[in-house]
């Protein structure tokens, strides 16, 4: 890969446009080519400027981000996506990774999730660009793809449903957390594989546990983000 990732801005809110717009623009290495207010606007430019990557927004005016990311694929493009997005429903995520999208960033963030989440793009692209017949540079691709500083997996555990109750965690007011059930209903796991994906985000400094007290029995164990 030579020269900067050129990146195509998706998101319907102005302001929000503009800060990532600006986000973008801090990071060597990257440059924003374009913005689009809409799905059928993002479709076209994608068409019309070629990018290496789409910053893209779930809720548009006309079609989802999901119904764009799915009718990229269709036609064969694959260019990379990075989902920014208020949605943190099981569903949507599931959706974006079926289809193919790099990362998935919930809003609001801040501009090192960012960060790390596009340096990880690049430096699959670079991985790619290098990629023949080379396994330790195919394998370098595949690597790119893991979240930067995320450990190995514990046996039996998955990275996409890790991924899913990240964003649960993620998705919890200031102070709030969850329950070992709560999370497995919305991530649509049993509660004995939730707790085990949170008792890894636990280890790993992820999140971080408290013993809630009530009536008699065993104190509840709820997590919450760190």
């Amino acid at each position: 890969m030579t020269g900067p990732v050129r990146v195509l801005v998706v998101d319907d809110d102005f302001m929000v446009a503009s800060i990532h717009t600006r986000f973008v623009e801090r990071m060597e290495g990257f440059e924003v080519v374009g913005q689009a207010a809409t799905g059928a606007t993002a479709l076209a430019e994608i068409d019309r400027l070629r990018p290496d990557l789409v910053l893209l927004d779930v809720h548009l005016p006309d079609l989802t981000g999901i119904e764009v990311l799915r009718r990229l694929r269709g036609a064969g493009n694959d260019v990379g996506v990075l989902m920014v997005t208020a949605a943190r429903e099981a569903e949507t995520v599931r959706a974006a990774a079926a289809g193919g999208a790099s990362h998935y960033l919930v809003k609001p963030f801040g501009f090192d999730d960012l960060r790390v989440r596009m340096e990880a793009f690049a430096q699959q692209m670079r991985a790619l660009a290098a990629a023949e017949a080379d396994q330790g540079a195919i394998d370098a691709v595949f690597a790119a793809g893991v979240r930067a500083g995320s450990p190995a997996l514990p046996k039996g555990l998955s990275r996409p449903t890790l991924e899913l109750v990240r964003e649960v965690l993620a998705g919890l007011p200031e102070q709030g957390d969850v329950s070992a059930s709560e999370c497995a209903a919305r991530v649509g796991v049993s509660r004995v594989s939730a707790r085990r994906y949170l008792e890894h985000c636990v280890e790993v400094g992820w999140a971080e546990v408290r013993l809630k007290y009530g009536g008699a029995g065993r104190p509840e164990r709820r997590y919450r983000r760190v």
